[in-house]
């Protein structure tokens, strides 16, 4: 039986979660025909396009954590329209485990989901914590990688985000009483270590 403590813990993250999805539907579910949704309770996160099973796209993170609703929720921000038609945007996923080469790849291809993943959560005044996604090979985050990602979060402070991320992180901040998270002073290198 989980703590007391640690039950509410778990209900101020699912609210925080819930409050997520919620932005995100108001922004997305009936916009310019993206109709997407973003929807949490899942084993892994996945993406499924419109289909027989149901009539809007979704974003499907990991139980309800929001981190990982953030982190699915930047992955759909930079996929382009093509992707968005495809299961899983129609990339590869290779499970934790992976060799150095492949981490490596990884970290090449998530460094603007996780970018934006650390501005989302600024938006939410939540912490941002960098992903290498591959525990069993005791690999964490290189510090290249962690360069990178400050670096393209500096890039879309000074040029702003594309159109869906920017939306979305805008109504982020009013939805949680942040400031704006466009500032390059809200971003250190050093809060990745």
């Amino acid at each position: 039986m989980p703590s007391l403590s640690s039950a509410a813990e778990l209900a101020t993250e699912i609210e925080i979660a819930d409050r997520i999805c919620a932005v995100f539907d108001r922004c997305f579910s009936a916009r310019e025909g993206l109709d997407t949704r973003l929807c949490g309770g899942h084993p892994e996160p996945f993406y499924r396009p419109a289909g027989e099973e149901y009539s809007y796209h979704r974003v499907e993170f990991t139980l309800d954590y929001p981190a990982s609703a953030l982190h699915e929720a930047a992955h759909w921000c930079v996929a382009g329209a093509a992707r968005r038609q495809q299961p899983d945007y129609g990339y590869w996923y290779a499970p934790d485990g992976r060799t150095e080469a492949q981490q490596q790849l990884f970290e090449q291809v998530e460094v603007k989901p996780q970018a934006m993943e650390w501005i989302f959560s600024r938006a939410c005044g939540l912490r941002f914590r960098v992903s290498a996604d591959n525990l069993a090979q005791g690999l964490g985050p290189s510090d290249a990688f962690k360069a990178a990602i400050f670096e393209q979060v500096q890039t879309y402070c000074r040029q702003g985000l594309p159109d869906r991320a920017g939306k979305f992180a805008s109504a982020l901040a009013v939805e949680f009483g942040r400031p704006q998270p466009l500032s390059e002073r809200l971003y250190q290198l050093a809060d990745l270590s």
